[in-house]
């Protein structure tokens, strides 16, 4: 099976109180655009097999940016929305906490488990998105370069906990920062190996030489556009 770099999308417009986003259809920040830029060098000596993304604004934009009009046409897929936090979204946690008396500490003592009024839990959003990249992975050419897979920290985490083994309990554990990526390396019949977790564009091209991704130590030959 074929290797897949998992990127988040970069920053959105911040607020203060911070407000629960889940599928709130939010563009890049100005620094979130920068941030997918950034990655147009150290993704421009891989050979991707092929992109997607979740169909969220924010992760498309970013595709895009990273890529620069080179390499495969990003495919979007509403399956890979973040985490639908039902009506908590747009809301911070103080108006949580008084539309919703107790939900929140609830949530926080069982994150596998407890959803959100009207949204979904870390167990419902895993058993959506895992089904969704196990079909990415078997129509790959495993004999063919990486893919790159777009989404969002809900997503990211759930998916490395999966490919892990590791209990949506430690969800939290996986740093997830903006526009960073992570490696995981697939063996039909054994858990995935993690070749890199949440590590920036000034950090990258390195560990993806390491990896056998990046051969070229240099920028590397411009990859073709595809339409």
């Amino acid at each position: 099976m074929p290797t897949l770099l998992l990127l988040r999308h970069g920053e959105i417009p911040q607020t203060t109180p911070h407000r629960f986003v889940g599928q709130r259809n939010l563009p890049l920040s100005a620094e979130g655009r920068r941030q997918a830029e950034s990655w147009r060098a150290p993704l421009s000596g891989v050979n991707l097999q092929d992109v997607w993304t979740s169909d969220l604004a924010r992760c498309v934009q970013t595709a895009r940016l990273a890529l620069g009009g080179t390499g495969p046409t990003p495919t979007p897929l509403p399956a890979l929305r973040e985490i639908n936090l039902g009506a908590w979204e747009g809301s911070s946690e103080a108006e949580v906490e008084e539309r919703f008396p107790g939900e929140l500490g609830l949530r926080y003592a069982d994150l596998a488990h407890v959803a959100p009024t009207g949204g979904e839990s870390f167990t419902q959003l895993r058993d959506r998105v895992w089904p969704v990249l196990l079909d990415i992975l078997a129509r790959s050419d495993e004999t063919a370069g990486p893919l790159l897979v777009v989404a969002h920290a809900g997503v990211n985490r759930a998916l490395i906990c999966q490919a892990l083994g590791m209990p949506l309990s430690r969800i939290f554990s996986l740093g997830q920062d903006y526009a960073a990526l992570s490696v995981l390396r697939f063996v039909p019949g054994r858990l995935a190996e993690l070749s890199a977790l949440n590590i920036p564009s000034r950090a990258a091209a390195p560990i993806l030489r390491q990896s056998g991704l990046r051969p070229d130590a240099g920028a590397g030959a411009p990859r073709a556009a595809q339409s």
